[in-house]
């Protein structure tokens, strides 16, 4: 199931998990090190839902920020 919205095609991101190890600085550390970097995904938050389309009901994949901006009317 392809994770794109039908409204405003937003679909996955990608960027990276870094992580680090030691003290911070402002907490009394040496500072924090860099021990390894790993790719990822940031995944929208999709619904399948049933919205109005031309007078007609259909299922359809959207994401929260278009169902809470009111970009669709949902299905009664």
């Amino acid at each position: 199931m392809a994770r794109i919205c039908d409204i405003c095609n937003k679909g996955p991101r990608t960027g990276n998990k870094v992580t680090r190890r030691g003290l911070e600085k402002k907490k009394g550390g040496i500072g924090l090190n860099t021990t390894g970097i790993a790719r990822r995904r940031f995944l929208p938050n999709i619904q399948k839902i049933r919205v109005m389309v031309n007078g007609s009901a259909q299922s359809r994949k959207v994401c929260t920020a278009c169902i809470k901006a009111g970009r669709v009317v949902k299905a009664v």
